[in-house]
């Protein structure tokens, strides 16, 4: 039946029976009669005829869309086992964002290496700008990160987790019984970047016109070194409610971030290019996701 959805679609898509058999290099008679049959296991009548012309019926419009998909699928499912058979040594290779809590990604890596144990699985991790570098040329095959770009229809977006933003501050300075901070209360004091020089204009760019950062910046190496920083009252830390972890909480302490009255929150996406699409990405990608319900 594969065969006959295929002549079927291609006769809707060039609006002709005789282009139809021309592009597939077969007779005219012989699309029509296999299109017959295809109505005739189905029971139902996809194309009304109409002389040398016809309309697709309701039932026929269905059957096109869904096939689409159907045969898509079917391609792929052939293209991976194909690949799949011919690799002798598959690879993966997966970036994650370096400033967010592993747990989740370590238990899928477990996970799938106890799954494929035949596939070796190269991990790197970076900050978004990285990992979107990467990703975009080719250099790893699927990214864990946060979203700070709307989405493209050239990537996969799996949508994981959200997490609300949090700001770092000193537990002796003027927020010390704050219960929740508006972004522009911090424009007296610098935000405190983790990241290092080449990062630099990517991170402030995000910081100033998505989370409406006003004051200055200073770039630090590590949490260490941000702690400090803020223990002194010399600067602020944004996180989320995953990221504070990572952060002693006896010396310094983590409060809701607004801005104009709205809390931030933060989304995490899984991304993978949609022409790059395989058996062995799509099943990290579902276990990952899984780990997040």
């Amino acid at each position: 039946m594969f065969q006959q959805m295929q002549y079927f679609i291609d006769v809707v898509d060039a609006h002709s029976f005789t282009q139809a058999a021309a592009d597939d290099n077969i007779s005219q008679s012989a699309i029509s009669q296999q299109i017959k049959e295809l109505e005739n296991n189905l029971g139902v009548l996809l194309l009304k005829r109409q002389g040398r012309s016809f309309e697709i019926t309701p039932a026929g419009q269905y059957f096109y869309q869904h096939s689409r998909d159907v045969l898509g699928q079917v391609k792929k499912i052939v293209k991976d086992t194909v690949r799949i058979a011919n690799d002798n040594e598959p690879e993966l290779r997966v970036g994650y964002l370096k400033s967010f809590g592993t747990t989740e990604f370590l238990q899928t890596v477990a996970e799938f290496s106890k799954s494929y144990p035949e596939v070796k699985i190269k991990i790197n991790n970076g900050t978004h700008e990285q990992l979107y570098d990467w990703l975009r040329e080719e250099k790893i095959d699927l990214a864990f990160s946060d979203q700070r770009r709307a989405p493209s229809n050239e990537y996969v977006n799996d949508f994981l987790t959200e997490s609300g933003l949090m700001v770092a501050v000193s537990q002796t300075g003027e927020f010390s019984h704050a219960e929740q901070i508006d972004v522009a209360d911090l424009a007296d004091l610098p935000c405190i970047l983790i990241t290092d020089s080449k990062q630099q204009l990517a991170e402030e760019t995000y910081y100033q016109e998505i989370l409406g950062v006003k004051g200055g910046f200073r770039l630090v190496a590590n949490y260490d070194e941000a702690q400090m920083l803020i223990a002194a009252n010399q600067g602020y830390l944004i996180v989320n409610q995953r990221t504070q972890n990572l952060l002693d909480s006896g010396i310094v302490q983590t409060v809701p971030l607004h801005n104009g009255g709205h809390e931030l929150t933060q989304k995490y996406y899984m991304y993978w290019k949609v022409d790059n699409s395989g058996f062995y990405i799509e099943t990290f990608a579902e276990m990952f996701e899984h780990h997040f319900k």
